[in-house]
């Protein structure tokens, strides 16, 4: 796993984000190279989530091109990683792992 990736899944681990999991998409034909899932306990924190990310990625010159907040799913894109943190309502509801893995195994 790269040192982009490790940050990333260290930020959610260390703030409680649950169920982190993060697909490789670097040899399919999608998007971004990676996707990074994870749940989020409420609203609140996936908010806190989003500010630990940018506290913690900004500084090592990680640019986050696009920012799309809701209280069950918040999608930031960092260029070739989506970040999904969503609320387990709507990570059940919308099963992207299931999605994402016509595309692609998953990275532990």
């Amino acid at each position: 796993m790269n040192t982009r990736l490790e940050d990333i899944k260290r930020i959610l681990s260390d703030k409680k984000a649950e169920n982190i999991e993060i697909f490789d998409l670097t040899s399919k034909n999608y998007l971004v190279d990676y996707v990074v899932i994870a749940t989020t306990l409420n609203s609140k924190h996936a908010f806190a989530l989003l500010d630990y990310l940018k506290i913690g990625l900004k500084p090592k010159g990680e640019e986050f091109l696009r920012v799309d907040e809701d209280e069950d799913w918040t999608i930031i894109d960092l260029g070739d990683i989506f970040i999904h943190l969503m609320s387990e309502k709507y990570r059940i509801k919308y099963s992207l792992e299931e999605f994402l893995a016509t595309f692609g195994k998953e990275e532990k």
